[in-house]
């Protein structure tokens, strides 16, 4: 099993809320993660249907047969069991006594901030990030660029973008492609009808590409209604889908205002740079060094890692993106408090003095001198007085 970042972050709230929540995208290891953890907690999937309407139709009864710490798999099925929860943990006030799990944000959020709230823990566990698999230490996103990291053995740049971080690919060494397209189908059939209602899952699946081709782009919703052939609001509507099932995540601007007027649209992004690849058509890792695309999925893959090592952490993401209406652009600006730290990615393997024109235009504007720049290489060092960093170091 690969050691998951987050677990020290999990264990230690176990030993301080009465109940812990795990929630993030299906496959993203969340049960195998608990399960190891907690290996002396009862265990219970609320998938199984049997077990789901047990759940259902008797709560306290079936709360009650568990006579020690119990995991809840999948816990958003049934929503009713959060109202039963609360007066137990109320009244036996122990750290450590629910573990939840769920792979559908906006449900599991709700549910805790409606029944559990100041009593539950809740972290984000995405796919593997790169330092997960290559067994390497925790970025520490606060104080970007100032450690060094080794280049991982046996991991290429286009073959992890293609494969990206879904867990069953590297416990079972499955072809990505054949996993990912079973992964979108049964997203499809599940996650989005439980969900909502979507109607024509053809036309929803049009719609995942069409913003796959996105990745990387501000939003337009006008635009992409339009070629999904819908209205704006279903648009919107299926953007928060995406976003709840952890598939996409949207960038917001930075609203520091230099003298500029400024975009004010978030920046689309997929979570999974393989499921992005899949998406996208590409059946071979080799064709991403051709693409059209491979800027974008470049910065599609920093980004998510980014974030990633965010939630790793336990912190909510302090990133943005920053641009104005002249078109100047920085990919990413970490806020820490009063500072703002401008990364910049650029796909390509070798350095050329032109990747540092944007954080020399940021420099001279903000009057800061504090930048870095991601790029697809193996390298790391100081030029310019940026802190060029290789693709494995997010």
């Amino acid at each position: 099993m690969i050691t998951r970042h987050l677990s020290p972050v999990v264990q230690k709230a176990a030993t301080q809320y009465p109940v812990v929540a795990v929630t993030g995208p299906r496959q993203s290891g969340k049960t195998t993660l608990c399960c190891f953890l907690f290996s002396d907690y009862a265990y219970v999937n609320l998938e199984k249907p049997d077990v789901r309407q047990f759940a259902k139709e008797d709560p306290n009864g079936f709360l009650a047969q568990f006579k020690k710490p119990v995991i809840l798999d999948e816990v958003q099925r049934v929503p009713e069991l959060f109202s039963y929860i609360m007066p137990i943990v109320d009244e036996r006030r122990v750290p450590g006594q629910f573990v939840l799990t769920g792979s559908q944000n906006f449900h599991l959020i709700e549910s805790i901030s409606q029944s559990l709230a100041g009593r539950c823990a809740t972290f984000k566990l995405l796919p593997l990030s790169t330092r997960e698999i290559a067994n390497q230490p925790l970025l520490d996103v606060f104080r970007f660029g100032n450690d060094e990291i080794s280049s991982p053995e046996k991991l290429e740049l286009y073959q992890q973008l293609f494969k990206g971080g879904f867990p069953p690919l590297y416990d079972r060494n499955l072809v990505p492609t054949d996993w990912l397209a079973q992964y979108t189908q049964t997203y499809l059939e599940r996650d989005i009808r439980t969900l909502v209602n979507v109607g024509d899952l053809e036309t929803f699946e049009r719609f995942i590409r069409l913003c796959a081709g996105r990745s990387g782009q501000v939003l337009n919703m006008a635009s992409l209604a339009d070629d999904a052939g819908i209205s704006p609001v279903s648009a919107k509507r299926w953007i928060s889908l995406l976003v709840a099932s952890y598939s996409i995540l949207l960038l917001r601007p930075h609203m520091k205002n230099f003298n500029k007027r400024l975009i004010k649209s978030p920046k689309l992004y997929f979570y999974d740079t393989g499921l992005l690849c899949y998406l996208l058509g590409i059946r071979n890792a080799d064709d991403l060094a051709i693409h059209s695309m491979r800027g974008a999925i470049f910065e599609t893959y920093a980004v998510s890692e980014i974030v990633k090592a965010c939630f790793n952490a336990g912190t909510d993401s302090p990133l943005y993106y920053w641009r104005d209406s002249q078109g100047h652009e920085i990919d990413i600006v970490i806020e820490n408090g009063e500072k703002l730290f401008p990364v910049e990615i650029k796909s390509g393997q070798t350095v050329v003095s032109n990747m540092f024109d944007t954080l020399k235009w940021w420099r001279e504007l903000t009057g800061t001198t504090d930048s870095a720049l991601i790029y697809g290489g193996k390298e790391s060092y100081l030029r310019h007085g940026v802190k060029v960093r290789p693709w494995f170091y997010v």
